[in-house]
């Protein structure tokens, strides 16, 4: 039980931190900005459900999405670990990363696949925190993968949803330091992957 409480609170940070629902409130406003609060709330939701599946697909077909393309844990992890740090580093340089971000779409019909849903959400940095959680897991910690994830996007939609009061009483500045500290978890996660990596593909 305390394996999966361990294991529960990492997951759980892990996808705080890569996905951060406050410091991205004030990207979804300018997204967003000039629109209606129902069709706001439209895009919110329809961001934050393309999110999910996109993620909890990988999630539960990661193992043969690695045999179908010949991927090893290790190569993965090394990999994914750099990624991750790569956007922590960014995060903690308060630049804005090349790969969670795009440019806007004009279509606001579109924004909620695109920039929102993917690569903001569910960008390559969400996927990749969440296969490595499953790596070597079995059903229950699948389960409890897809479970946190579920929730952190529904603390993000309510995140969206109370955007305009949540920057209005936080405050630009707190946002950036919250961002700040979450740029230093991912690193962190990040060089852990690394380190994991290394010592599987070279059995230490």
């Amino acid at each position: 039980m305390t394996e999966y409480l361990t294991f529960s609170l990492t997951v759980f940070t892990g996808f705080f931190a890569v996905m951060n629902p406050i410091a991205n409130t004030p990207i979804f406003l300018g997204i967003v900005d000039g629109e209606t609060k129902s069709t706001k709330l439209k895009i919110a939701k329809t961001a934050t459900v393309t999110a999910f599946v996109i993620v909890a697909t990988f999630v539960i077909l990661g193992k043969y999405i690695f045999q179908l393309f010949g991927i090893t844990i290790p190569a993965f992890k090394i990999t994914g670990g750099i990624l991750i740090f790569y956007i922590g580093f960014e995060m903690l340089m308060s630049k804005k990363s090349k790969v969670h971000n795009t440019q806007n779409n004009d279509d606001i019909s579109s924004v909620a696949i695109s920039p929102l849903a993917i690569p903001i959400l569910a960008g390559p940095g969400t996927i990749v925190t969440a296969m490595n959680f499953v790596t070597k897991g079995d059903f229950i910690h699948i389960a409890i993968v897809i479970v946190l994830f579920a929730f952190i996007v529904y603390l993000t939609y309510v995140a969206f949803t109370l955007s305009d009061k949540i920057v209005d009483r936080v405050g630009q500045n707190l946002i950036a330091v919250i961002g700040k500290i979450m740029g230093l978890i991912l690193a962190i996660i990040g060089t852990g992957m690394v380190i994991e990596g290394v010592k599987l593909g070279f059995k230490v």
